[in-house]
């Protein structure tokens, strides 16, 4: 009896929690999948990228557009293998063949060079496959392009966003990637020079997008340890790439070539935005950074403070020379313009 008692209670506690799940649970029991079928996409992506989105509500914030210039060392590591070498490659193949099989999705590069992650600003992949002359197949509705057919040896720079911010709520600043795009350098009909070189942005894709599968993608960033132990978000995230400002967000919507003629005028506008980035961080504790300053005009005051100070140490030689050589006409003279004194006496019968 007692065994029958038990054995009702434990169903009628079974019908009751049943009944009190909510009508997705029960589905996903029944069909063994979750309500939303990117919610475990979501969650693992969560587990590979170290940078999490940048608020959008902040009180402060300064983008950037940077050129990564990867014949340089510190960019090697997004080159480098030019071809799949196991299960290493470069980033521009990471990426396309994340485009071509529908993971993540690739936006026009606009006129402006402005990025804008919409669905009207979306690539198809096709599209932009035969915009960019990329040999690809298409079999049953799947298109595919195989590793000798990606370009990745043409992709030399890419563009990238950064944003800085400061968020009221934590109190804290940072720097983020927010966008990034591959440029396509193409020799022209008359030679490989640099001069005969042409550059096509080709498209724009979006950080939070991206950031996990860069996450599962490890890179060597030096050449004296081969070991890859760190992922390419990881690279983004560290900030370990070097680039050159060449945009800032502003109402014009110029480059910083626009503004400044020369490359002497290019360089000190970067560093003035650079120091400029700095300093806002050091003003927001109270531990101001002195503003920086013009390279040349640095240079000149030093050397002209260097002149000042050794065009004393170069007369004092000669003068030293007179003053010491005739002592005891300087003496004599000395003793007559002071003869009525005592201590032209003095003087006097101390030679004596």
């Amino acid at each position: 009896m007692k065994r029958l008692i038990i054995i009702s209670l434990a169903l009628f506690v079974g019908i009751l929690t049943v009944a009190a799940q909510p009508k997705g649970r029960v589905q996903k029991d029944a069909t063994g999948k979750p309500e939303n079928g990117t919610a475990l996409s979501e969650r693992a992506k969560s587990q590979y990228t170290g940078q999490m989105p940048a608020p959008s509500d902040v009180v402060w914030k300064r983008d950037i557009y940077r050129i990564l210039d990867l014949t340089k060392e510190a960019n090697a590591a997004l080159y480098y293998p030019v071809e799949p070498l196991g299960d290493r490659v470069n980033l521009f193949t990471l990426v396309l063949r994340l485009v071509v099989d529908g993971k993540v999705p690739a936006y026009e590069y606009r006129s402006d060079g402005n990025e804008l992650f919409t669905e009207e600003n979306k690539y198809k992949v096709k599209d932009l496959l035969e915009k960019f002359y990329i040999y690809y197949e298409e079999k049953d509705g799947h298109i595919t392009v195989s590793d000798a057919d990606i370009p990745s040896g043409e992709v030399l720079s890419y563009f990238i966003k950064e944003s800085s911010y400061y968020d009221q709520r934590t109190a804290t600043t940072g720097t983020k990637v927010t966008a990034i795009c591959p440029v396509q350098h193409r020799a022209g009909d008359y030679g490989d020079s640099a001069e005969a070189v042409t550059k096509f942005p080709m498209f724009w894709l979006n950080y939070d997008e991206v950031s996990a599968y860069f996450g599962m993608t490890p890179v060597m960033t030096s050449s004296y340890n081969n070991v890859s132990n760190m992922s390419l978000d990881d690279y983004f995230v560290k900030h370990q790439y070097e680039g050159e400002i060449y945009k800032t967000s502003n109402l014009q919507n110029k480059l910083l070539a626009d503004e400044a003629k020369g490359d002497t005028a290019l360089r000190v506008a970067r560093e003035r935005i650079e120091g400029e980035l700095r300093g806002f961080e050091h003003n927001l504790w109270g531990t101001a950074e002195p503003e920086p300053e013009d390279t040349t005009a640095v240079a000149t005051a030093k050397n002209s403070r260097r002149a000042r100070t050794t065009r004393p140490a170069a007369k004092a030689s000669p003068k030293a020379k007179t003053t010491k050589a005739p002592k005891a006409k300087q003496e004599k003279a000395t003793n007559k313009s002071t003869s009525g004194s005592g201590a032209g006496l003095s003087v006097r019968r101390q030679k004596r």
